[in-house]
């Protein structure tokens, strides 16, 4: 019997070393406005795995820098699809692995309730001092407030009042701290438990501007590796796309 009980004990130890050899780590680059939602992506794609995600966050723009510079990423969760398409294109990404992971929507929010009206004639105020928005050339969402004030007719009279964040988050917190009345930010950043918690908002029509198809490709150097191919499939799952859900996005 002992020595039944020993080979049984080295079988489990040989199980679990094998569990922890092909569990990995893979380093990637998430747009901005989705840190929160891909934290819980990461931590259920972590239990459910073993893989490990190593998250960076920040503008799309100042990230297709990087990696044209050979930084480390081998997964980007882009907040455009001309990025990764670019990548592809560019022979830095892998042209099979592309997948639309998100579309997302765009949002006016003031912190100050009852500031922001429901259909954004709050923008035609004269007295307004500062609108937030992101940087139109290294973030999309920065790109689609620009095409919605353009189209709203108000983009010329509120020029001397924008202020501009480099990403998203930058935006958002010019906003939560007061430098801007309101700010052009991500639905999902305002988002919890399928409405927006705080301040006032208005969902900015999808006709006013293009729509932000958010699109996620692995990247030359996480090509072959297994926690890279893994995480791709887990943004399909439907564990993933509820998180999604939840953030107000739509999948």
């Amino acid at each position: 019997m002992k020595p039944m009980r020993r080979n049984f004990s080295l079988l489990c130890i040989l199980a679990f070393a094998a569990g922890t050899v092909f569990a990995d780590q893979v380093q990637v680059a998430v747009a901005a406005n989705f840190t929160a939602p891909m934290q819980k992506i990461a931590a259920e794609f972590e239990k459910d795995t073993g893989h490990k995600a190593q998250l960076i966050f920040g503008s799309t723009g100042k990230f297709y820098a990087q990696i044209s510079n050979g930084a480390p990423f081998e997964v980007l969760l882009s907040a455009d699809a001309a990025t990764p398409s670019k990548l592809v294109s560019e022979g830095s990404a892998v042209a099979a692995s592309q997948m639309t992971y998100a579309i997302g929507k765009l949002v006016l929010w003031s912190a100050k309730p009852g500031l922001v009206d429901s259909k954004g004639e709050v923008l035609k105020r004269t007295d307004l001092a500062h609108v937030a928005y992101c940087n139109p050339a290294l973030a999309p969402y920065g790109a689609a407030a620009v095409q919605a004030m353009k189209s709203l007719g108000v983009f010329d009279a509120l020029q001397p009042k924008l202020v501009q964040g480099e990403n998203i988050t930058q935006a958002y917190q010019f906003v939560v701290s007061g430098n801007a009345e309101m700010g052009f930010v991500a639905l999902s950043q305002v988002f919890k438990d399928g409405k927006i918690s705080d301040g006032s908002a208005w969902v900015v029509p999808s006709d006013l501007y293009q729509p932000i198809r958010q699109d996620a490709v692995i990247l030359e150097k996480g090509h072959g590796k297994p926690a890279a191919e893994a995480l791709v499939k887990f943004l399909k799952s439907d564990k993933a796309r509820a998180i999604i859900r939840s953030f107000g996005y739509a999948p």
